[in-house]
């Protein structure tokens, strides 16, 4: 079954609470969160603080992507804030096998990200202890980016690899989705979607994720 995974990044930081009352109203599958250090990417966001004060108010999963450096000394923290899913960076990990250890001992699916560029080959061999695969289809740093084409290849890579190995993980794409491309995008093998200014800057927001349900095929 796929999924919608609207990102907070393009909602209201004044009023989180209504930004995911509305998105869950629509029928999201999980609450996107992206964490962001201002040294791994060029952009700030949020911390456990503030995930551990939207965790009270929302039954959606959290899927929280860690785009920073040295994420090791602070997944303890994430885990305990409230995060359900806890992704880290190829590119920021020394030690990723090490990494994705440590969450899956901390009680939370444990997923692996790469960056537009990054080849799917460099993590062939952590395919088998992964929850989750997530292929950014933007620069990281920013909500509001296009789309960049050449992941659909990536994608479809990426999913040979998973139906050859049997491999259970889910093909998470984060960057530029939206009501013109999701179709595509699950075609070539993802199975959940990640959606933050195409989400929140509609109106009303829960019509877009109906909309954006409807073309995955699991909305009303």
């Amino acid at each position: 079954m796929t999924k919608l995974a609207p990102s907070l990044l393009s909602a209201n930081f004044a009023r989180l609470e209504d930004e995911m009352a509305m998105v869950e109203r629509g029928g999201a599958d999980w609450i996107h969160i992206d964490v962001m250090d201002g040294h791994f990417v060029p952009n700030i966001t949020i911390g456990p603080p503030v995930i551990r004060s939207i965790r009270k108010v929302s039954r959606l999963p959290f899927d929280v992507h860690l785009m920073i450096e040295n994420a090791d000394r602070c997944l303890e923290d994430f885990a305990a804030a409230g995060a359900d899913i806890i992704t880290v960076h190829w590119e920021s990990c020394a030690h990723i096998h090490r990494t994705v250890s440590k969450i899956k001992e901390l009680g939370k699916m444990a997923g692996i990200s790469i960056n537009p560029a990054t080849p799917v080959d460099l993590m062939k061999h952590m395919l088998a202890e992964v929850d989750l695969v997530l292929l950014m289809s933007v620069n990281p740093g920013f909500g509001g980016q296009k789309f960049i084409p050449m992941v659909l290849s990536k994608i479809e890579y990426l999913n040979t690899l998973r139906e050859n190995g049997r491999y259970g993980f889910e093909i998470e794409v984060d960057g530029g989705i939206n009501l013109d491309n999701a179709g595509k995008v699950l075609d070539a093998g993802a199975t959940v979607l990640v959606a933050g200014s195409s989400v929140y800057g509609a109106d009303p927001v829960e019509d877009r994720v109906r909309e954006l349900k409807r073309v995955m095929g699991g909305g009303i």
